[in-house]
């Protein structure tokens, strides 16, 4: 694992651990507990922060808005009991295949 895989691991183990055991003084305990759609609505909130960031151009802004992001991805993952890691497996799988290719082969995949 490297040290990125690490970084978002050490924080899905954070949030699964909130999940589990719940704090009273715990954001991430707070999200999980009210709801899958209050979840989504937070990611909404943060991509769009960051189209927002990524227009006005400011590095920083960026790189804090995509944290934000991952953050609320992660949350997300740990809300399904999914790993980062299939989601890195995912992106390994495609990793050499044209991105029109495997978005056509998706599409048969998920429709039928």
């Amino acid at each position: 694992m490297n040290e990125r895989e690490d970084i978002l691991q050490t924080v899905y183990q954070v949030i699964l651990d909130r999940k589990a055991n719940p704090g009273e003084n715990s954001y991430t305990s707070s999200l999980i507990q009210k709801g899958i759609d209050k979840i989504l609505k937070k990611i909404g909130e943060e991509a769009t922060e960051v189209v927002i960031a990524s227009k006005g151009g400011k590095h920083d802004e960026i790189v804090y808005e995509t944290a934000d992001l991952i953050f609320h991805l992660l949350i997300m993952l740990g809300y399904h009991s999914i790993p980062p890691a299939e989601v890195y497996d995912e992106l390994r799988r495609r990793f050499g295949t044209s991105g029109l290719a495997e978005k056509a082969a998706r599409s048969s995949t998920f429709h039928s």
